[in-house]
């Protein structure tokens, strides 16, 4: 199932220094690795935020968000 571009940014907006935007496309060793690091001290959530933006973010099976 395709997962959904506004949820996840929405997520990451809100959540991105807990990774839950991660944990939502099913990635979960990343998303750990996000909650340790405080999204690697919001950087790594802005990034990501902006990647989910942009359209470029995929899920755990390299799949577009819709």
């Amino acid at each position: 199932m395709q997962k959904s571009k506004t949820t996840a940014a929405l997520l990451a907006f809100f959540l991105g220094c807990f990774g839950v935007h991660r944990f939502y496309v099913g990635k979960v060793g990343t998303g750990v690795a996000q909650i340790f690091t405080f999204g690697g001290l919001g950087i790594w959530a802005l990034i990501d935020f902006i990647m989910i933006l942009t359209g470029s973010f995929t899920d755990a099976n390299g799949k577009k968000l819709k």
